[in-house]
Order: structure tokens, then C-alpha cells, then sequence
């Protein structure tokens, strides 16, 4: 059980029926009685566009990028410098903030600092949190007014990460959005979402923000984005995962470190915060606010399958865009106090998650429950809503109802909060995943991910757990550019021969959690949930009926339990005794003729110790190693 709390956040409309609100009367305006103090004393040279223009729009690519360049060269503490390039052809902006000079993993590593990574823009058109590190930054290492965050801190900031999508720029990207004037696109050139791209890292942009968490290995990491759904106090959303698939270690110090003293300290700066939700019911908010647990198709699960804690910060889309940055900046500014006062709890939080991760894959317990799935638990406690007076009317423009809302009247609304998980799907993990060689595009992805393996440099045979997937359920259209599939899974072990050339994948790593979140088919975002082997699902060679028809009287012949099989089907399922080429397959599955590739998963699994040490000899460690 979480530690209980007394906010909460939802991301869809409120609407209060049957739940017990008590009215206060305020002002008029965004609902909050005072804007957070946004930096003074700023020299006209060093103001943003955003601060330029009392908030009213924000920079461009190229203006913002112009803007880093002079951050770097007004500081020695600033160093910039590109992590990649877009679809389009555009660099992908980095900022490194470091007192020591610090700029390369390896120096920063030295400091025994705290590593911190901030994204902003990877939707382009939520853009206070680019808006927000640049004055950040100005204000660490121009103005220096915040100076003292780099004492405990190196700090890495993507100002803007998709960059091709905040280059759609348009006054019409976000319809529910309150400012800039102007903004960016939410996906990217290739019409795919960055932040449902984590696993399967099909953009090149995600590629290369793989290469610099590999490099980097970040302690601690900060998602910046703007919410979307109804009206509400509060300014600014906050998630991290505490559920059980996550790193123990790191969930203790989110739970026990990071939120008792950020969330606090973001309402002594004149926040309404809250803690990520979704309603229950959109039109009956007494059923509640259920907490999500995110995947690592996100960037907040990905962080925790890699041992590493994650804050995403949504802020609030109708609030002024001023208060948005500047919840932005708090946000930042609040995280970076604490790491500067608790960074050697934070970094023992990592060690301990890396080392816990490492253990996963040390021995074979059959008997094991590893989570690959989480969903929230039927377990609620009370909760006090911080919504706005509202009513619902019939709308004669759709026809059903609309919800209006009384932002001069605050209202604290009586209700549920289910934030407690629970495992919904588990796995005993075996000691080491083997891909073959010849699943060359699955490869290159657990390569992307930096996972350590192993190549065998001669064929070997062992004992092996592999899987069977059936009655395969493909979507009707597509998911960020691939038609994901479901099925069933069987497991069942056999000899077989391994070609040099396999791929080995140890989870005696810290990189374990993640491995097996792609390689285990039934993980939501496995590889195979993403279609990457569904080719296995294919058959490619029938036979023909005539042939079967002579081939089913022998087998039946032959065989009085398959007779007895067959006439049982018959009798039982009229469908089945209906369909001539159903009838018919039933002989074909049975017989000697079937392929019994279909359906098998290709990725196989070691559990045996001396069968793996066995395999490891005939192996070379290393990415580049080849057969």
C-alpha cells in the first residue's frame, strides 16, 4: 500500500454528479489566487521570447537553438552540442550544465554528482517546459541566480526533441490549449508519437536519445508536457511509477525522498499541484479517480524498466501559459534543490536498482513472479477533489450534453482515489534470452537499447523453454505506424540446435527489467505485441483437398482415438461440421505434413545452469563480435 495523500490529478472531464461538493466563492480568472514569482533583474538581452512577449508566444527552432549557442558561449558552465538529427534533417539540440566542466560521461561520472535529465517538446505543440529551461539556464549560469543548483547537480536539458513536429508550427495544433499564440506539431515528421516509442524505437530520433541515455546513464529524469481535459484548480500534473514492476529501491525514494518534499514545495510557490489520474466515470466523478501505471512504451515506464526514477510534469492546459512555465520551472527548480540536498541518497537508490536488476537473471526459480503487467487495484481511499462549480445542459450542437463551469466558484468535491496497483500479468524470467541470428531487425533494437549480450561463434545445442502463440488477433488498423497483435501463449520445452550467429541476452544485467519487457511475447510491449514476428503467424504452404481427403481416411484407420476426436467435434460444434475446409484441416494440423513452425516464437529461453554455461563457451561477449 502507498502512502496515502489528500490530491490527486485526473487528465479528462469533471464532472461532479452524485459526489458532495462544498462551494467557496473566489474571483474570477484561472481559479488561483496568486501567479508564481517568475525571475526578475533579467538583463533585456537574456529574455526569452516567451518572456519578450509577456508570454504570448514562444521561439522557433532556429531561434532557440541560437539561444542555447549563446548560453554556451556566455558560460563556461554551458556546453551544446547536437545528439542527433531528425527525419528532417535537424539537429537534436542538447544543453549540458555543469559547474565542473563536466561535459562528457566520463568526467560527469568523476563528479559523483547526480545526473540529471530534462526532455522538453518531445509533443511539440506542449512547450512551456522548453520555454522554462532556457530561463533555468539563463538563470544557473547568466544571471546566476540559481547558481546553487549545479553544486549537487549536472544537469542535461533537450530543449526540444521533436523537432520536425515544433516546426509544423500553427496557431491550430492544440485546440484545447491556452497559449502560446503559435506552436508545434504533437508527432513527428513520420506521423509517429515519440512517446509511444520507447520500445520498439522505430523513429530516428528515438534512436538517438537511446545512444545518449546509454552514454549518459542518467540518475534521475524529468518528462515536461501539457495536459489535456476539463477544468479544474489545479496548474500542475505529477506521475512517477510505485508500482511493482518498477526497481524496489528506486520506488522507496520516490515514495519516502522525492514526494514529501517536492509537492509541498511546489504549493509553498503558489502551485495547486496534484498526482496524475484518470475518472473512473467522465460523467460521475463519486466513482472516483483511478491511478495509471505507465509502460515502458513511455517515457516514464521506460525510466523505471531502467532502474531510474521518472517525473512527469503535465501542467494544465487552460491555465495562462506564464503559470504553465513557471510550474515548469518550480518543478525543475524544486527537483534540483533536492538532489542537491539528497544526492547520495539518489545515487545509492540507483546503485541498489541496477544491482537488484542484475539479480533477476542470477538463478532460475521457477516458482518466480516477475511482473511484466500492472493495472490499478479495486482498493480506494477518500479524497477531497479541488474542482470549479459546474453544471451539465443539453447541447443542441452534438445533441448530447455540454459542461459548464463556474471558474469564479472553487469547489472541493468528496470522492475516491484508487491509487494502489496491482500485478495483472507475471513471468518466472529464465536466466537468458537467445535470438536468432536471422531476426536481424529485432537485433538491432536490443542493440539500440545498449543491453550487454552475447554472439555464439559456432552452432551448439541445448535444451531450451520456448513458446507457442495462438489464435493471433491482429488490430484493424494501425498504432503508430505498426498493426499490433495478441494471442495466446503455451510453453513447452525441447532440444534444438542454436546457429552461430545467435544473439545471447543475459539478465544477470541491470538491463534486465527491460529485456524481458521486449522479449517476453506476452509483455504489452513486447516486439511481438508490436508485429515484429509476425511473419510466424503465416502459413505458407496448404494442401490441397483431394490429397487430404485419401490422407484422412488413413489417419482415422489408423488411429481409433483421433476417430473418436473427430466424431466427438462433429457432434459438438455445428461449425465445425458445416465447413468442408475446416473438416479437413482438422487432418492436415494432425498430420506429419503440417508445418510446425507456425506460431513458434523465435526467441527462446535458457533456464538450465549448466546447459548456459555450456552455451556461453561456444560464445564471444560484445555487440561487434560476429560468427
Amino acid at each position: 500500500m502507498y502512502r496515502k495523500m489528500n490530491r490527486v490529478g485526473v487528465c479528462s472531464m469533471v464532472v461532479a454528479m452524485g459526489a458532495v461538493s462544498t462551494p467557496i466563492a473566489r474571483s474570477a480568472g484561472d481559479g488561483l489566487s496568486t501567479l508564481p514569482a517568475a525571475p526578475t533583474g533579467v538583463p533585456q538581452a537574456w529574455l526569452t521570447k516567451a518572456e519578450r512577449t509577456g508570454f504570448q508566444q514562444t521561439s522557433r527552432y532556429a531561434a532557440t537553438v541560437a539561444y542555447c549557442r549563446r548560453l554556451a558561449a556566455a558560460s563556461d558552465w554551458i556546453h551544446f552540442e547536437s545528439f542527433g538529427v531528425s527525419g528532417e534533417g535537424r539537429d537534436l539540440p542538447l544543453l549540458i550544465a555543469s559547474s565542473d566542466g563536466a561535459f562528457e560521461p566520463a568526467q560527469a561520472k568523476a563528479t559523483n554528482k547526480p545526473i540529471v535529465l530534462v526532455q522538453n517538446c518531445i509533443h511539440a505543440g506542449e512547450c512551456g517546459g522548453k520555454d522554462a529551461s532556457l530561463m533555468l539556464l539563463r538563470d544557473i549560469a547568466v544571471t546566476k541566480t540559481q547558481k546553487d543548483l549545479l553544486d549537487g547537480a549536472i544537469l542535461l536539458v533537450i530543449p526540444i526533441f521533436n523537432v520536425d513536429g515544433h516546426e509544423r508550427f500553427s496557431a491550430y495544433s492544440r485546440i484545447n490549449q491556452n497559449g502560446p499564440k503559435e506552436k508545434g506539431w504533437r508527432v513527428t515528421s513520420r506521423n509517429l508519437n515519440l512517446n509511444r516509442d520507447y520500445t520498439k524505437a522505430d523513429t530516428v530520433e528515438m534512436r538517438a536519445w537511446l545512444s545518449l541515455w546509454n552514454r549518459w546513464q542518467p540518475d534521475l529524469h524529468i518528462d515536461n508536457h501539457t495536459t489535456n481535459g476539463g477544468d479544474w484548480q489545479y496548474d500542475v500534473l505529477l506521475a512517477w511509477e510505485l508500482h511493482e514492476a518498477a526497481s524496489p529501491p528506486i520506488v522507496r525514494w520516490l515514495r519516502d525522498v522525492l514526494e514529501p518534499s517536492v509537492l509541498p514545495a511546489l504549493e509553498a510557490d503558489g502551485h495547486v499541484t496534484m498526482i496524475y489520474f484518470n475518472l473512473v466515470d467522465s460523467k460521475d466523478l463519486s466513482k472516483g479517480v483511478r491511478s495509471p501505471a505507465f509502460g515502458p512504451r513511455f517515457a516514464t515506464g521506460y525510466a523505471a524498466v531502467r532502474n531510474r526514477p521518472s517525473i512527469l510534469v503535465e501542467t494544465h492546459m487552460l491555465k495562462p501559459y506564464e503559470r504553465r512555465v513557471m510550474a515548469h520551472y518550480n518543478v525543475m527548480r524544486r527537483t534540483l534543490e533536492l538532489v542537491n540536498r539528497s544526492g547520495a541518497s539518489l545515487r545509492e537508490a540507483v546503485r541498489l536498482g541496477d544491482a537488484e536488476a542484475s539479480r533477476i537473471g542470477a538463478t532460475y526459480d521457477p516458482k518466480a513472479r516477475f511482473p511484466i503487467s500492472v493495472r490499478s487495484s479495486d482498493t480506494a481511499t477518500p479524497l477531497t477533489f479541488r474542482g470549479f462549480a459546474h453544471h451539465t445542459e443539453p447541447s443542441d450542437i452534438s445533441g448530447g450534453s455540454r459542461v459548464v463551469y463556474d471558474r469564479a466558484t472553487l469547489a472541493n468535491v468528496e470522492t475516491i482515489w484508487f491509487r494502489d496497483t496491482q500485478i495483472d500479468k507475471s513471468i518466472a524470467p529464465p536466466l537468458a534470452y537467445v535470438i536468432p541470428p536471422q531476426w536481424a531487425d529485432v537485433i538491432e533494437i536490443v542493440l539500440a537499447h545498449g543491453l550487454r549480450i552475447k554472439r555464439l561463434v559456432e552452432p551448439v545445442t541445448t535444451e531450451v523453454q520456448r513458446y507457442r502463440l495462438h489464435d493471433p488477433k491482429f488490430a484493424r488498423r494501425p498504432f503508430e505506424g505498426r498493426f499490433r497483435v495478441s494471442f495466446d501463449v503455451e510453453q513447452e520445452s525441447s532440444r534444438v540446435v542454436l546457429p552461430a550467429g545467435s544473439v545471447i541476452v543475459p539478465l544477470d544485467q541491470p538491463g534486465s527489467r527491460l529485456a524481458i519487457h521486449l522479449l517476453e511475447p506476452a509483455a504489452p510491449d513486447s516486439l511481438a505485441a508490436w508485429g515484429f514476428f509476425n511473419a510466424v503467424f503465416e502459413q505458407k504452404v496448404y494442401a490441397g483437398s483431394y490429397a487430404l481427403e485419401s490422407i484422412a481416411r488413413e489417419m482415422l484407420a489408423a488411429d481409433p482415438k483421433l476417430r473418436e476426436e473427430f466424431e466427438a467435434k462433429l457432434a459438438e460444434d455445428a461449425e465445425f461440421a458445416g465447413s468442408s475446409r475446416a473438416r479437413l484441416e482438422f487432418f492436415y494440423r494432425r498430420s506429419p505434413y503440417w508445418d510446425e513452425a507456425m506460431g513458434r516464437y523465435p526467441v527462446v529461453r535458457l533456464t538450465n545452469r549448466e546447459e548456459v554455461t555450456k552455451v556461453y563457451e561456444k560464445a564471444a561477449d560484445g555487440k561487434d563480435v560476429r560468427p
